[in-house]
């Protein structure tokens, strides 16, 4: 994967419009195709013995994993990268989101090149095995421990109480904050939690960490305060106009009391929201290029001054719903939506089934129409030049495909056996990438008229 890339978002159960609790990612990779595919593990296709293709890590697993959805890569042959889940637990887990780290921290514990593990690994040797959000802190935290990363990484974990964020530090390191129920929070790619409570049990951490910051003189407060952003991220010219605008656009819009600039260096780690966060907010942010601003580059021929969070390199979005005041059996919705995000929708897929639609789950590596991931690529493509005819269509399709199917979510809600489900979500999750699919060729069908309106070779 390439780095510095992704934007996460996470709110507690309280801080949501239903009670759900929410752990939210956008996938980026570079300015390059990189097919992703949607897809349920079974148990049985779970490996009982692991073998990282980024390093020499190997390990046995456990015999017992539950089975759980997954966003992989279409090409396998650099590994999985499974990227996130919801367990049959309901335990929702994401990862990664790749983050900043300082010079500091990297020459007291340097990162594991040699079998160290990774993004491509930690969905896969922890998502099965876990049934609660801080038993996914404490495995990840176990094996970072142990066997140590090749990288700076950040994860959360749901259920259907708690949301956790998890951040690494060096190559063996680690650190976890449970989000407040009455909250949310913006990460971009660096370092994000703030001030840190060691004595709190709504935070975790590896047993020597506060030792490592003291012994080595790392924490520069002048108060005694730990905060994790200054003791180990950066400081750098380029979060000023990668990384902190994300953060500050997304809190403008939906905290309560939104502070700073862009550029700040400082921006909230949590915030209380000004009301409570429905799905399609957090689409709707998810999707954002500074819309409302002078930094929206389509108010700026193209010339982003700050990188936003919906871009052309955008693979996938998964918004991980654990559902509250529903039965256990439907509580997981993997919200899922592949390609740029200014132009795609997401879908509300149950976790709790036996396989996925083809056309979620097929995606070729190399282009064809019939898949989502191609198909909302080729939106994109024609949608991006043409952005101002394009953009009502582009808003009417959303609409259509979001309403459409929580009209069938609902139905189905009232209509499924809770002592076995799986069937019928299966079906019912069938039927919502038919009513995606549909709406989606018919959308490129008035963008394709769109441009063929605008050719060159009129006269």
């Amino acid at each position: 994967m390439e780095t510095h890339t992704c934007t996460m978002f996470l709110a507690g159960k309280k801080a949501t419009l239903d009670g759900s609790t929410i752990v939210c990612r956008e996938e980026d990779y570079s300015n390059a195709f990189d097919p992703q595919r949607f897809v349920f593990v079974k148990p049985a296709d779970q490996p009982r013995h692991y073998e990282s293709k980024s390093t020499s890590f190997k390990i046995d697993l456990p015999d017992d994993p539950v089975g759980y959805t997954s966003t992989p890569d279409a090409d396998s042959s650099a590994g999985v990268f499974a990227a996130a889940g919801i367990n049959q637990h309901n335990v929702s887990m994401t990862g990664t989101l790749t983050i900043t780290t300082n010079s500091r921290i990297r020459g007291i514990d340097p990162f594991n090149t040699t079998d160290g593990i990774g993004e491509e690994d930690l969905v896969t040797l922890v998502l099965p095995y876990i049934k609660t959000a801080r038993e996914g802190v404490a495995r990840l935290g176990h094996l970072l421990e142990k066997y140590g990363t090749y990288e700076a990484n950040a994860l959360a974990f749901g259920d259907q109480n708690e949301v956790w964020y998890m951040e690494t530090f060096g190559g063996h390191h680690w650190a976890a904050v449970r989000i407040p129920d009455d909250a949310f929070m913006i990460a971009p790619n660096r370092q994000t939690i703030a001030d840190f409570d060691f004595a709190s049990d709504q935070t975790a951490c590896s047993p020597d960490l506060k030792e490592l910051i003291d012994r080595n003189q790392l924490n520069p407060a002048l108060d005694g305060h730990y905060n994790l952003r200054q003791i180990f991220g950066s400081q750098t010219v380029t979060d000023t106009h990668y990384n902190n605008p994300r953060a500050w656009y997304v809190q403008h819009q939906l905290a309560a009391d939104p502070v700073g600039q862009p550029t700040d260096q400082d921006l909230p780690f949590i915030c209380h929201p000004r009301h409570k966060i429905a799905i399609e907010d957090i689409k709707q942010v998810m999707s954002s290029h500074y819309q409302g601003t002078p930094y929206d580059p389509y108010e700026r021929d193209g010339k982003a001054p700050y990188r936003s969070i919906a871009l052309n390199r955008n693979l996938e979005l998964h918004i991980l719903q654990i559902r509250n005041h529903v039965p256990a059996a439907i509580a997981g919705v993997h919200w899922l939506a592949f390609g740029p995000n200014a132009f795609n929708t997401v879908v509300p897929f149950y976790a709790n089934v036996t396989d996925t639609p083809a056309s979620y789950r097929d995606t070729p590596t190399d282009y064809a129409a019939g898949s989502m991931y191609w198909l909302t690529h080729t939106i994109a493509a024609i949608g991006d030049r043409h952005y101002d005819q394009a953009r009502a269509a582009v808003e009417d399709y959303e609409q259509q495909v979001v309403a459409t199917c929580r009209q069938l979510q609902r139905t189905t809600d009232q209509e499924v056996d809770p002592a076995s489900p799986q069937a019928q979500l299966t079906r019912a999750n069938q039927q919502m990438a038919e009513i995606a699919m549909k709406e989606a060729t018919t959308l490129l069908g008035k963008l394709v008229t769109v441009a063929f309106k605008d050719a060159k070779l009129q006269y």
